[in-house]
């Protein structure tokens, strides 16, 4: 197959291979990615994923190969952040004419949301953690011990009592049928709030670093860590914590889920057919055209030849479970959703509250002002967003949702 990617090379930089055919892309991305790619340590090209579009630090659904370095803030603060799949052996006409049971069998299952408060407990997190989440965080706590002894700051952050629980913004837990008509649940969940202190504790250790070296940067959010230094070392321990924190929390939350969806159908189902479990905000180290590098993927999933994985549309569009073409070109990775189009606070200006209604109807969901932000059209449509990328990955199964339920 022909390549569709887009090459634009970049003044005193490494070239951008963008796989963006027929999707908007917004100038303030374009820009975001041409200063990456300006870093001194980029592996050959930085490749721009379908979804692009403006992030924090570095750009939403672009891929960063680095060699000897690396940008916390390319990474960002949802460390692991990334999708769940399981396909159940139950059928569509084995559910409810009404959805709104296994809904709130969901919301009840699954802490979500937040609420701050002075002495009050967070409604996003647990307030007795149940004995599978204390289970799975013993498997998790001698780990996160050496990184507290070096950076004790991190002590505090909510480990426990946030592992098996959603979030809030775009993370998410679905109940999906396909076009067989096959019963799948979904979920979109990362690190939480200890991913998020990691995640800030070093993007700030870096720019202090810069400073202290007197090194200019293209954007203060691009600092790094070089390979060698201690600090990269303990970030690189650190990220690597946080993404298998991130997995295990999407483990732990599928579980209840899965429980919260046995409760509420007596029929009784297999829920072990086909489960996906993949990251789309991480580093690792990969080889890449013959040399071993370290892969930034912020908002963009791994697609090696045969690996499955999962591409999200909207809360009222369909989502993609996909099987990688490991194409060389975009270092094995694909999109990892549909990629907004306008930012939350524009989509609450924008979008009415009567055409989020329209737009999620037949789904069992939230339909009040508070989920304006994440209303489909702040989304591109996910179908062009799969046409542009269709040397990236072969779609396996089409999933449209039937409940979803938002932090």
């Amino acid at each position: 197959m022909e390549h569709t990617y887009e090459y634009t090379p970049v003044a005193g930089g490494a070239p951008i291979k963008s796989w963006t055919r027929g999707v908007p892309v917004d100038e303030k991305a374009k820009v975001q990615l041409t200063k990456a790619a300006q870093m001194p340590f980029i592996f050959k090209h930085v490749a721009a994923m379908p979804d692009v579009h403006v992030g924090i630090g570095a750009t939403v659904g672009s891929v960063i190969p680095t060699k000897g370095a690396v940008i916390p803030a390319a990474v960002g603060v949802d460390i692991g952040c990334g999708m769940m799949a399981a396909r159940t052996s139950l059928m569509a006409s084995d559910l409810p004419d009404n959805l709104a049971g296994i809904r709130s069998a969901f919301e009840a299952a699954v802490p979500h949301g937040r609420s701050a408060g002075r002495g009050r407990r967070d409604r996003g997190s647990w307030g007795e953690p149940p004995k599978v989440v204390v289970d799975a965080w013993a498997s998790l706590a001698v780990r996160f011990g050496n990184i507290v002894a070096k950076y004790p700051r991190l002590k505090n952050a909510n480990t426990m009592v946030h592992l098996g629980t959603l979030g809030t913004g775009n993370h998410f837990i679905e109940l999906c049928l396909d076009t067989e008509q096959r019963v799948w649940v979904m979920l979109h969940s990362g690190s939480r709030g200890v991913g998020n202190a990691i995640g800030r504790f070093f993007i700030e250790l870096a720019k202090k670093d810069m400073r202290k070296w007197h090194i200019n940067l293209p954007d203060q959010d691009l600092a790094y860590f070089p390979e060698g230094t201690d600090h990269f070392d303990d970030y690189v321990e650190a990220v690597e914590w946080a993404q298998d924190f991130a997995a295990l929390n999407r483990r732990v939350m599928m579980t209840h889920a899965l429980d919260a969806l046995r409760s509420e159908i007596t029929k009784p189902f297999d829920a072990e057919c086909e489960a996906v479990n993949c990251h789309h905000n991480y580093v690792t180290r990969e080889h890449h055209f013959g040399e071993n590098v370290l892969v930034t993927r912020k908002g963009a999933v791994r697609a090696a030849k045969g690996t499955l994985g999962i591409i999200p549309g909207s809360m009222g569009a369909k989502s993609f479970i996909v099987r990688g073409l490991g194409n060389a070109e975009s270092f094995d990775s694909c999109s990892h959703g549909a990629g907004r189009v306008m930012s939350r606070t524009e989509a609450k200006k924008l979008v009415t509250l009567d055409e989020h209604i329209a737009d999620t109807a037949g789904v069992e969901c939230r339909k009040d002002a508070g989920v304006i932000d994440e209303t489909p059209k702040a989304y591109k449509p996910i179908e062009a967003v799969m046409a542009a990328q269709a040397d990236l990955v072969e779609i396996v199964h089409t999933l449209k949702q039937v409940v979803c339920v938002k932090g």
